[in-house]
């Protein structure tokens, strides 16, 4: 026993604060860990608490956050176990973060707009946008940049301050969306014939909504049809579904009651020309005379 504890009162080094024991570091080393095992614990219990309550990437944020600052808050103050002054250390961290926050300005701005985009939230994982002319899924929302999968499969990483400042287009974030398309009927058709039979049509959809109520009108009087403007209400995860499925049906309903879609038309005109008109025999020498005086000249040139 008496041997143990003196193998712990073994010095290692000395400082400023006195000398520095092999039972100080282990003392360090025994807190250390069991402040991770406690943080972990304590963040476990976290993320089942935030499951129902918060979205997945809002909820993973406070819990790293937590995880992070609370370790760094217990290493700071078991520092002088192994003879570190932290009041020093926090005035040379303080320099070191100055000279390196004029050195990566871009970065500390990425870190910010990440932090407001976090906590204004216009965006969730699983979102599909279009930011800075880049359309897809939000495949992430990390801490310095926002990952985008695109329609075509093709990953994107945006740095979250061009994020935060340039125009956000969320096509999800309401529960219902509203889609719109131009039928052309001829002109001899009966248009009112044509918007009952697809304003029934679009009755008889399931999954159209009654409010907003969908709408069929004529719109416009175009070079080769009368016009019709169709718009519907659908719920958001059926939109596309519905869009493709009432197009079609729209297409067979008309065509089915001979009521047609035109396709643009062009008449043109043909003239047959029986004389053509003939070169004067006198204006022949006068040309000549000219590409004669031009050769000429080249030859004058060359000499």
């Amino acid at each position: 026993m008496i041997t143990a504890i003196n193998i712990l009162n073994f010095s290692l080094y000395s400082t400023s604060k006195g000398p520095v024991t092999l039972g100080n570091l282990l003392e360090f080393v025994l807190i250390l860990s069991f402040s991770i095992i406690i943080s972990r614990i304590i963040t476990l219990y976290l993320r089942r608490y935030f499951k129902d309550k918060v979205s997945k990437d809002v909820g993973e944020t406070v819990i790293k956050f937590f995880y992070y600052f609370s370790l760094i808050i217990v290493s700071i103050s078991i520092l002088p176990l192994i003879g570190v002054d932290p009041s020093g250390l926090l005035l040379a961290g303080g320099i070191t973060g100055i000279v390196l926050g004029f050195a990566s300005q871009n970065i500390v701005g990425n870190l910010i707009s990440g932090v407001f985009l976090m906590i204004e939230k216009p965006i969730k994982i699983g979102d599909q946008v279009e930011i800075n002319k880049v359309s897809g899924y939000i495949a992430d929302i990390r801490i310095i940049s926002t990952l985008i999968r695109t329609y075509d499969g093709v990953l994107v990483r945006i740095p979250n301050q061009q994020v935060f400042t340039t125009n956000i287009t969320n096509s999800v974030i309401y529960p219902v969306r509203k889609f719109d398309f131009t039928i052309g009927i001829r002109y001899s058709d009966d248009a009112d014939a044509a918007i009952w039979l697809i304003k029934d049509l679009i009755d008889k959809e399931p999954l159209a909504l009654y409010k907003p109520p969908p709408s069929v009108y004529v719109n416009d009087f175009g070079e080769n049809s009368v016009n019709l403007i169709v718009r519907i209400w659908a719920p958001m995860s059926e939109w596309d579904g519905i869009k493709t499925r009432i197009l079609w049906a729209v297409k067979k309903i008309l065509e089915k009651n001979s009521i047609e879609i035109p396709f643009q038309q062009r008449m043109v005109y043909l003239h047959n020309i029986s004389e053509k008109k003939q070169i004067p025999e006198k204006s022949k020498p006068k040309q000549e005379e000219e590409i004669e005086s031009v050769l000429n000249y080249g030859e004058r040139i060359l000499i």
